[in-house]
């Protein structure tokens, strides 16, 4: 040993490297801790001054498996690197590094640097061959008995799991009664637990359970592990991932399960090897014993409890999601029909009482710059209530009945073939198993081969039972005949249970969910319809229309026969004479008011709808001018002067009324045209104005105008009076 030890060596450093692999070591194991701080004795007896040596202790209480968390060993490569160290005294190879890759980097090193590894055994130098190739093979054998180790620690675990004897810290609610797992005495944890489950149970969400907690003013214990406090119960607040542990935890159902998390490594970030938990599917679990102790559910609710605890995920496209308080009834059970996406849900309205279904996921993703689809709720909802009221009636329920009723006699056919499947693999697993025990042991060449098929035998004897146990949980349908009666009754209260008052929209949802899987809204090319495509629960689907509700302008348009209609009185009656027909039909206007003039007015004018053709012997008030040579004044003038007196001053500013008002009926007509533009012409019992008398008296060119008779009508443009010749 002390030949290797050169003058370049004893110039440099001298590392003591200190490693015990739990803290626990640390505190029991003191020995060996005392073993490794007696090499800086060693170091000094083979030449190295004290102050040359270096204590390296930081890594006490880490495992050699991992440069992770070894700040020391981290040291002492950047410093075997850098060639500041002379020799590693360690107590062996393996409290340098149980990893391959970490010991032959740091040989590699040492060979670089001439550095020394010196142990109890003695003094290598990773230069020389020889010296390489035995601290190679104790690296390689350092791991190879971490490997034993784990092994052999591990399977004294699953031997033990498998008795459901092994030992792990129990959840609040059981404690260790010698060596069995029972319910907790105390009355009050176990009043908590079962409070849990009852409110899941009712509320059907984690975060509700948590709300009624806090409502009610309720404690949730805890036990605590390690410390002062080592094994007392500490209460406080109800969280979340609490509700999600217990819910998720077998061990509530009495069930003893091994195997729920493994570990794996992985890549971390900065590029090391970090070793992580995860957690297991159930149809992995290595160990499951049911009814191993007292539970507070059973085996049947706890897996209902996770199938809603997966139904209730907000965080995934696919999955409804679960059923909330809100006014919509299809809340997450519809698709949208352009992207795939799930539609959410909208209040819009004054004080949110207006709701919408909307799929905005390639407007959020900046794909497109509307929404795909925005449906109002109350016309989808309606056809859906409908079409479910029709769809769960006691005939179509004794119908699924008796199609339930022939497919379970189907399915026991089937398990009676794979139970005889089964015998018939039992049978030649016995066989090759007799067919082993009688042959001569030593004759291996024949009692290897049987040994082999009685192996193969029993291995597909498991095969064939996991099936079948896959196929009774999974495709078995059995419904008992008291469950069929209690069915046929629930379809007869169906509607009267739907349309109660008592019965909240999340009960209504929860019973939707039930029947329906989805829904997909698709639009159709007419406008304002709708298809939803039904995914029924059962596998069925079908398509329904839904014509969703007119704008206002739509609404209160007139269809066109309607129209028509108006179009073909026009023709012969004038506007109130079609009022009075149309009211008397019974009819009303598209706002459900009776009809009035005005309307027929508005119809007429809208849709260009001409007046009734004028009469024979009737003249327009603007024939009438043309044929006198007056002014529209005049001519209005003479047909209110054969209706009523007027009652009106010499000046126009001291009328009482407009010149629509005036006079009605002078009697007979003047020899004298009055003028209207004159106010001395219409006074009252005025023959007419002399200084109008030469524009307006016959030796102008027109004749004597004889009285008039008054007709009142409307022309197709305007509010023109019609004049007919006496």
């Amino acid at each position: 040993m002390i030949s290797k030890i050169a003058d370049r060596h004893l110039s440099r450093q001298a590392c003591i490297y200190i490693r015990q692999s739990t803290m626990g070591q640390v505190r029991f194991n003191q020995e060996s801790t005392e073993r490794q701080y007696n090499l800086a004795s060693k170091a000094q007896s083979l030449g190295w001054n004290p102050e040359q040596i270096r204590i390296l202790d930081r890594d006490l209480g880490q495992s050699g498996a991992r440069i992770a968390n070894r700040e020391d060993f981290k040291t002492l490569v950047s410093d075997v690197a850098m060639g500041q160290v002379g020799a590693i005294f360690s107590l062996e190879a393996s409290r340098l590094a149980r990893s391959n890759q970490d010991w032959h980097r740091l040989l590699e090193l040492c060979a670089i640097t001439n550095t020394l590894v010196i142990d109890e055994d003695g003094c290598y130098d990773p230069a020389e061959f020889n010296d390489g190739l035995v601290l190679g093979m104790k690296g390689t054998f350092a791991q190879a008995e971490l490997h034993i180790i784990r092994a052999r620690l591990h399977g004294g675990k699953l031997n033990k799991a498998n008795k459901g004897e092994l030992r792990f810290p129990l959840p609040v609610g059981f404690v260790f009664d010698d060596d069995k797992i029972a319910l907790d005495p105390d009355q009050e944890v176990q009043g908590a637990v079962r409070t849990v489950f009852e409110l899941f149970k009712r509320e059907s969400t984690a975060y509700a359970v948590v709300q009624r907690f806090q409502n009610l003013g309720l404690r949730f214990p805890r036990r605590s592990y390690g410390g002062a406090w080592d094994g007392k119960l500490l209460w406080g607040r109800l969280t979340h991932s609490r509700v999600l542990g217990i819910l998720a935890n077998p061990s509530y159902a009495g069930t003893y399960v091994f195997g729920r998390y493994q570990s794996c490594k992985q890549v971390g970030p900065n590029g090391e090897i970090c070793t992580q938990s995860r957690r297991m599917p159930q149809e992995d679990w290595r160990v499951v014993i049911r009814d191993h102790h007292p539970g507070y559910i059973s085996w049947d609710q706890f897996l209902a409890n996770r199938g809603r605890l997966a139904a209730n995920r907000t965080n995934d496209e696919v999955l409804a999601g679960p059923a909330r308080e809100g006014l919509c009834l299809l809340q997450g059970l519809l698709i949208c029909g352009t992207c795939g996406r799930r539609l959410g849900v909208r209040y819009t309205g004054n004080g949110g009482v207006y709701p919408i279904y909307q799929c905005i996921w390639k407007h959020r993703e900046a794909l497109a710059r509307h929404a795909c689809l925005t449906v109002p709720s109350k016309p989808l909802d309606d056809a859906i209530a409908e079409r479910l009221l029709t769809a769960v009636t006691p005939l179509t329920i004794k119908l699924a009945l008796e199609a339930l009723t022939s497919l379970e006699e189907r399915d026991k056919a089937i398990a009676a073939q794979w139970h005889r499947r089964i015998e018939r693999a039992r049978y030649d697993a016995d066989l090759a198993e007799r067919r082993y025990e009688s042959v001569d042991p030593s004759n291996r060449l024949i009692a290897s081969t049987l040994e082999q098929r009685w192996n193969d035998a029993m291995r597909r004897l498991l095969e064939l039972q996991a099936e079948l146990a896959k196929f009774e949980s999974q495709q078995l349908r059995t419904v008992t005949a008291d469950q069929k009666r209690q069915i046929l009754q629930l379809a007869r209260d169906f509607p009267r249970l739907w349309t109660a008052s008592t019965t909240a929209a999340r009960d209504r949802k929860r019973i939707l969910r039930l029947l329906i899987r989805d829904i997909t809204v698709l639009k159709s090319p007419e406008p304002k319809l709708l298809w939803l495509q039904i995914r029924w629960q059962g596998g069925a689907t079908e398509t329904i229309e839904v014509r969703r509700r007119p704008n206002r302008a739509e609404a209160v348009r007139y269809p066109e026969a309607f129209v028509a209609k108006i179009r073909t009185l026009a023709e012969r009656y004038d506007d109130k004479e079609i009022v009075a027909r149309l009211n008397g039909e019974g009819l009303t206007s598209s706002t459900g008011k009776p009809f009035t003039v005005s309307m027929i007015r508005w119809l007429r004018y809208k849709h260009r709808i001409p007046a009734p053709s004028i009469p024979a012997g009737t003249l327009a008030v603007s024939q009438v001018r043309a044929r006198y040579g007056v002014s529209l004044w005049v001519v209005h003038y003479w047909i209110e002067r054969q209706a009523e007196r007027a009652i009106c001053n010499h000046h126009r500013r001291q009328c009482g009324s407009t010149p629509a008002k005036m006079g009605r009926k002078l009697g007979s007509s003047s020899p004298i045209i009055p003028n209207a533009n004159c106010m001395r012409c219409i006074m009252p019992g005025a023959s007419g104005c002399q200084a109008c008398a030469s524009l307006l008296h016959p030796v102008s060119g027109f004749p004597p105008v004889a009285p008039v008779s008054v007709r009142r009508s409307r022309s197709a443009i305007g509010p023109e009076w019609l004049a007919s010749a006496a």
